[in-house]
C-alpha cells in the first residue's frame, strides 16, 4: 500500500502562499479569505467527504497529516478550516456507523458551502452535555435557537452555522437538540475578536435571535448529560483529533524554526554556528523528543475512528488526552524554540513570536487541563464520590 502524501493534495506552492499571507493577517486582525477561497478550490473542503458524494473521500488519519502541514504554513487558518472539517468528520463518522443524517452536510461542502461550529458558550462547562440556548419547537418540526456562541470560527464567511440548544417544553423534554441554521437576520455576528494569536480564525461571538433550523436540518434530539448517542462521540471524537493536529502543526513549524535559527547564528565567543553549541544541542534535542511522541499516537488514534475499533469507555480519556498532550507539547516546544532563536523572536512580526501567541489558544479549548485530567482519573480510578 502506498503511503499518504499530504503534499500531493497540499502542494508546496499553495502552502507557500498560505504562509506569505499569514503575518498580514495576524497583525491586521484580518478573516483569511484568500486562503479559504485557494483551499475550497483545491477541494480542501470536501476532503472528509466521500467520493460518491463529490469528495476526496479521506479518511481522519489523512485528515489529521493535512491538518498538520496546514498549520506548518498558518496555525491560525488551519484552525479555522478545523471547525469546518469537524461537522464533514462527523458526517464521516455517522455514515461510516449506518447513520446518515448529516448528508447534507457531505453534499454541501462538496459544493463549496462552509460549515461553523456553535458549540461553545460562556460559563457553560457541560460543553456536549448541556447549553443555555433555548431551542423552541416549530409546528412544522423545526426549532428556534435564541441565545450565544462563543468562539464561532469562520464568522465572516460561512454559510450553515451547526449548533445545540435545550428544549425545554416539549413532551419529552428535556432533550439538547443538534441543528444547522442558515445565516440569516436572526444571526448577528459580533466584531469582538481582539486576541493575542489565532486572530484570523476570527472567532467571534454569534447573538442567535431566534434563528430556525428547518426540520431537515434537525440532526439529532439527545439526552442532556453524557449520552451514548452517535454524535456525541462524533462531534468529540473530530473535534479532539483534529485540534491536536493543528497544535502537532504548530509544534512541528516551531522546531523547523529552531533548527534553522541554530544553524544560521553563530557565537561571537568560538566562531561556531550554534548548532555545535551543547546547551543548544540539549535544546533541540529535547524539542524533537516531545515532538516524536505526537504524530503515531495521532496517527493510531485517528485510524481507530475510521476502522470503528470500540475502545469503549476509554474513547473518552484517549481523545481528551492526546489534545491536552499535543497542546502542552506544542507550548513546551515554542518555549524552547524562543530560546533557541535568542531575542528577534520576541518581536510581534516574527514568525516565532506569532507561533508563540497562537498555541496559547489551545489551552482553552475543550477539553481544557481540568477536564482532560478529570477524565482520565475518572477512567482508571473510578468516579468521585458522592
Amino acid at each position: 500500500m502506498t503511503a499518504f502524501d499530504p503534499a500531493a493534495f497540499l502542494p508546496d506552492e499553495l502552502l507557500e502562499r498560505i504562509r506569505g499571507r499569514a503575518a498580514a493577517y495576524d497583525a491586521q486582525n484580518l478573516f483569511p479569505q484568500e486562503d479559504i477561497d485557494e483551499l475550497r478550490e483545491a477541494g480542501y473542503l470536501s476532503i472528509l467527504v466521500p467520493a460518491d458524494r463529490g469528495g476526496a473521500g479521506f479518511g481522519l488519519a489523512e485528515a489529521s497529516l493535512l491538518q498538520q502541514r496546514l498549520a506548518t504554513a498558518a496555525t491560525a487558518t488551519a484552525l479555522a478550516v478545523n471547525m469546518h472539517l469537524v461537522w464533514t468528520g462527523v458526517a464521516k463518522v455517522l455514515r461510516d456507523r449506518g447513520i446518515d443524517d448529516l448528508a447534507f452536510v457531505q453534499t454541501g461542502a462538496a459544493a463549496g458551502e462552509l460549515f461553523a461550529f456553535g458549540i461553545s458558550e460562556a460559563g457553560n462547562d457541560l460543553v456536549l452535555f448541556g447549553s443555555t440556548t433555548v431551542a423552541e419547537p416549530q409546528p412544522d418540526g423545526g426549532y428556534a435557537f435564541t441565545g450565544t456562541k462563543i468562539f464561532t470560527s469562520l464568522a465572516p464567511a460561512w454559510t450553515q452555522l451547526g449548533l445545540h440548544g435545550l428544549d425545554t417544553t416539549s413532551p419529552d423534554a428535556p432533550k439538547l437538540v443538534y441543528a444547522f441554521v442558515p445565516r440569516t437576520e436572526a444571526v448577528v455576528t459580533g466584531d469582538d475578536w481582539n486576541t493575542i494569536g489565532m486572530r484570523a480564525t476570527q472567532s467571534r461571538t454569534t447573538q442567535l435571535r431566534g434563528a430556525v433550523a428547518p426540520a431537515d436540518r434537525v440532526v439529532r434530539r439527545v439526552d442532556p448529560g453524557p449520552s451514548p448517542d452517535p454524535i456525541v462521540f462524533g462531534i468529540f471524537s473530530v473535534f479532539e483529533l483534529l485540534l491536536a493536529s493543528v497544535y502537532t502543526g504548530l509544534a512541528r513549524r516551531a522546531l523547523n524554526l529552531a533548527v534553522h535559527s541554530a544553524q544560521q547564528r553563530r557565537s561571537q565567543r568560538s566562531g561556531k554556528s550554534l548548532a555545535q553549541d551543547p546547551d543548544i544541542r540539549w535544546r533541540i534535542a529535547q524539542i524533537v523528543l516531545d515532538y516524536d511522541a505526537l504524530g503515531p499516537q495521532l496517527a493510531s488514534l485517528s485510524r481507530d475512528v475510521d476502522e470503528k475499533v470500540d475502545h469503549g469507555p476509554r474513547w473518552f480519556s484517549l481523545l481528551s488526552g492526546v489534545k491536552h498532550r499535543a497542546v502542552t507539547t506544542a507550548k513546551a516546544v515554542v518555549d524552547e524554540a524562543m530560546l533557541t532563536a535568542g531575542g528577534s523572536a520576541y518581536f510581534a512580526d516574527a514568525e516565532l513570536g506569532r507561533l508563540y501567541r497562537d498555541v496559547i489558544a489551545g489551552l482553552f479549548h475543550p477539553s481544557d487541563p481540568e477536564s482532560a485530567h478529570a477524565t482520565a482519573a475518572a477512567a482508571w480510578l473510578g468516579p468521585l464520590e458522592s
